[in-house]
């Protein structure tokens, strides 16, 4: 709890006002005095259980994979709820979807807000730049359902999210309608309250954490790849060693990674790094880079931004340090299939500019 003293200067007139407080026996002494406490306590735990049972304690949300670049889930907004494909994106902390007034969203779902008898008008405009693609439109406010319609959904009532009235190339190109973001609320922009966040907030959740799990499909398009579990523990794809690391920023997902490496090749130097599902590739500083792709034979493109590899080859795997633990990432996962006979190295070059983290580990690990 926090406390706000305010001090008021009125001209040259100082004042003190005294205000006698009575001490006051709390709840609990008086229980206990009464020989009632261990009553009370059986009382609250018979509460917690049936507050369990009115609520979801945890709730799993499908995704869809593109080529493994991309991984998109449903959701639903409104009531009756509207359906939306969106990015499930750790980087960035706002939803948005098309509104229906949106000229640049054409082949995308759109968002009617007078077909919804829970939609409360906000009217605040907003904007978002990402690092690829840029959207702008006005706050709204709605229920909104993690999941598809006719699924166990995680429904999140009085969420503020946007309603893009315009979206630029890089995103009407993309496969899904809009994004929700996923990171906390001091990275959103306007301060909007985070659905995941709200949900947490109002106690939707067992849990104020959530899983994701990713699979590797290949040259497929929207084929069943992977599952986010909010609330809990996926404990069907995830192994029964869990290794848990302090966030350096409660922005982004944040953490620290002291040591990478692959083959004779390592630096120690240490970062912040982020983990985030909106990105493919593992992004990281140009000179580490490149002493890592030179490592496996990988070439830069500065065309695509990007390193090309030969997609027979054999490299070492790509190690990591976190906590004191050593990840190693496999060819099978950085070799990715570009077509034409040419294959991606799953790293790229990223400069934040001397601020914040230093590397982005994306979907593919």
């Amino acid at each position: 709890m926090k406390f706000l003293v305010l001090l008021v200067l009125v001209g040259v007139v100082s004042a003190v006002l005294e205000i006698s407080i009575t001490k006051v026996a709390s709840p609990r002494t008086k229980l206990m005095k009464a020989g009632l406490w261990p009553t009370y306590l059986k009382y609250k735990e018979a509460l917690r259980h049936q507050n369990k049972a009115a609520v979801l304690a945890s709730v799993q949300q499908p995704v869809n994979d593109y080529e493994d670049f991309e991984y998109v889930g449903n959701i639903t907004i409104g009531t009756p709820g509207q359906p939306f494909v969106v990015i499930l994106d750790t980087g960035s902390s706002n939803l948005w979807v098309p509104d229906k007034s949106c000229r640049t969203c054409q082949g995308k779902s759109t968002f009617d807000a007078t077909a919804s008898s829970t939609y409360v008008k906000n009217g605040q405009a907003w904007s978002i730049q990402y690092g690829t693609g840029a959207a702008k439109g006005t706050l709204g406010q709605d229920t909104v359902r993690f999941g598809a319609t006719g699924t166990t959904q995680l429904i999140v009532p009085t969420t503020v999210f946007g309603q893009a009235t315009s979206i630029d190339t890089d995103l009407q190109q993309d496969v899904a309608d809009g994004i929700l973001g996923l990171a906390f609320q001091s990275l959103a922009v306007d301060n909007v309250v985070p659905p995941l966040v709200n949900a947490i907030n109002q106690g939707l959740l067992d849990n104020p954490y959530f899983t994701v799990f990713l699979q590797e499909k290949g040259a497929l398009d929207n084929v069943p790849g992977g599952v986010f579990t909010y609330g809990g523990l996926d404990t069907t794809n995830c192994g029964a060693l869990i290794a848990w690391q302090p966030l350096s920023s409660a922005t982004y997902f944040q953490f620290r990674v002291t040591q990478v490496g692959v083959g004779s090749y390592s630096s120690s130097a240490g970062w912040d790094v982020i983990s985030d599902t909106g990105t493919s590739f593992i992004g990281g500083p140009h000179a580490i880079t490149d002493a890592l792709a030179k490592q496996v034979g990988a070439t830069y493109d500065s065309s695509y931004g990007t390193y090309f590899i030969d997609c027979n080859a054999n490299p070492p795997p790509l190690t990591l340090v976190i906590g004191g633990k050593t990840y190693s990432i496999t060819e099978k996962q950085m070799i990715i299939d570009a077509s034409d006979g040419q294959c991606y190295w799953a790293i790229f070059p990223v400069s934040f500019g001397g601020f914040g983290p230093s590397w982005i580990l994306g979907g593919i690990i």
